[in-house]
C-alpha cells in the first residue's frame, strides 16, 4: 500500500502497459483514472479493475484541460504517467511529414502540454507529486528504420531532465523509464514495419530481438510496473529528472 491516498492519471491507460500501470498502482492503494482517446475501451477497462476513466486526446488542448478540470473536481492529482505514444518505422528517405507530425504531436507535444498541465493543477494543490514519463531504450540511440520514434523518446528523455530541474523546487518528482522491447498486441505492427522493410517473415523480428535480449526474452508489461511503483512513492522523493532503464540488459547508460 506504497501509494495509498494517492490520485494517479495515467495517459494510454486502456491496455497494454498503461492497463499493467494502472493495476498495479490499485493493488497499491491508489485511486487511479485512466485517460485514453479510446473511451469505451478505457471505461471497460476501468470498470473491470476498479478505477474511472475519462476521455483524453493528449494532442489536443481543449482535452487535456477538460481532463485536468475534471480531475481537479475529483479530488486532484498526486501521480502522472504519460505513456499515449505511437510507433512508427521507415527509412530516411521515406519518412513521410504528416508521419512525423502525428508521432511528434503524441509522444512529445502530448507528453509536454500533459505534464504541464498536470503541473500546474500539482502547484495549485500545493502538495507536490510524481511526474512519470514512459521513454525508451530507442531514446539513447539511433536505428536506421526508427529515425522518427527514436528522436520522440529523445525528446522524451531531454523534457524530463528539464521539467524535473524546474518542477523539483515545487516538490514535484519528474523521473521516466525507459523500456526495451516489451511484448504485447503492439508488436503485431512493429513486426509488420520490419517485415515489410527488412524482408523478414511475419514473426521473425520479434522472435529475434527478443533472443537478443540478455535476459533471454523480451519483456513484460507487468516487468515495468515495479519501477512506476518505485517512482511514485516516498522511497523515491529525492530522485529527480531521471531515466531509468528496464529492459532486461539490453542497454547501459
Amino acid at each position: 500500500m506504497r501509494l495509498a491516498g494517492r490520485r494517479a492519471l495515467i495517459t494510454g491507460g486502456a491496455r497494454g502497459i498503461g492497463r499493467a500501470f494502472a493495476e498495479a498502482y490499485l493493488r497499491e492503494g491508489a485511486t487511479v483514472t485512466i485517460g485514453d482517446i479510446d473511451i469505451a475501451r478505457a471505461a471497460a477497462t476501468a470498470a473491470e479493475i476498479g478505477a474511472t476513466a475519462l476521455h483524453l486526446d493528449v494532442t489536443d488542448p481543449a482535452s487535456i484541460e477538460a481532463a485536468m478540470a475534471a480531475i481537479r473536481e475529483a479530488g486532484g492529482i498526486d501521480i502522472l504517467i504519460n505513456n499515449a505514444a505511437i510507433f512508427t518505422a521507415a527509412p530516411i528517405v521515406e519518412i513521410a511529414r504528416a508521419d512525423y507530425d502525428r508521432t511528434f504531436a503524441i509522444n512529445v507535444a502530448g507528453t509536454l502540454f500533459t505534464m504541464q498541465a498536470a503541473a500546474r493543477l500539482m502547484i495549485e494543490q500545493g502538495r507536490g507529486g510524481r511526474i512519470i514519463n514512459m521513454a525508451s531504450q530507442a531514446g539513447r540511440r539511433g536505428e536506421a528504420l526508427v529515425a522518427v520514434y527514436c528522436a520522440t523518446k529523445a525528446a522524451v528523455i531531454s523534457l524530463t531532465q528539464s521539467a524535473g530541474l524546474d518542477l523539483i523546487r515545487h516538490g514535484i518528482n519528474v523521473n521516466a523509464i525507459a523500456p526495451g522491447v516489451v511484448d504485447g498486441e503492439h508488436w503485431d505492427g512493429v513486426d509488420a514495419f520490419f517485415a515489410r522493410y527488412e524482408g523478414k517473415a511475419p514473426g521473425q523480428k520479434k522472435r529475434e530481438v527478443g533472443e537478443a535480449v540478455p535476459f533471454g526474452r523480451m519483456g513484460t508489461a507487468e516487468d515495468l510496473t515495479g519501477m512506476a511503483i518505485f517512482l511514485a512513492s516516498d522511497e523515491a522523493r529525492y530522485i529527480v529528472a531521471q531515466t531509468y532503464n528496464v529492459d532486461g540488459g539490453n542497454w547501459m547508460s
